[in-house]
């Protein structure tokens, strides 16, 4: 998410921030970045459609319960003592995959390759059972 605010929205400060060298002030002033938030609606005014779309598809159907499982929130506790049923690591799983197919459009992006760009989007077609439904997550 951040490579392609940074690709397609993020000032030269904002930059500036994420590339200087590692220390205790450089760390400082990079916590002040934009939020998730912040990113997409930067993202929505500068970036190719196509480059927003997966983004805004995966944000409005798995990133919660995503987040929610990984910073151990209601998720992760209350699957920890319940199980999971087989349908919901399903979803979680297709819904990983997801993540993995935001990093190919982004890799394929910075090649400069349209041509490979659009295969990776025609993948998400081919492959649709193996990502997350257009719909809730099931809980």
């Amino acid at each position: 998410m951040r490579g392609m605010w940074v690709l397609y929205a993020a000032s030269d400060i904002a930059v500036s921030k994420l590339t200087a060298e590692l220390n205790t002030e450089s760390q400082r002033r990079a916590n002040n970045l934009p939020m998730l938030s912040e990113m997409i609606s930067q993202l929505q005014k500068k970036a190719p459609k196509n480059a927003i779309d997966p983004i805004l598809e995966f944000k409005e159907y798995s990133w919660k319960p995503l987040s929610s499982y990984v910073h151990g929130g209601l998720h992760a506790v209350n699957r920890h003592s319940k199980g999971y049923p087989v349908a919901m690591l399903e979803q979680v799983l297709k819904a990983s995959n997801g993540v993995n197919g935001l990093v190919a459009v982004f890799g394929s992006i910075l090649t400069g390759q349209t041509t490979l760009t659009r295969d990776v989007y025609k993948s998400f077609d081919k492959y649709a059972d193996c990502f997350q439904m257009k719909g809730p997550m099931a809980l």
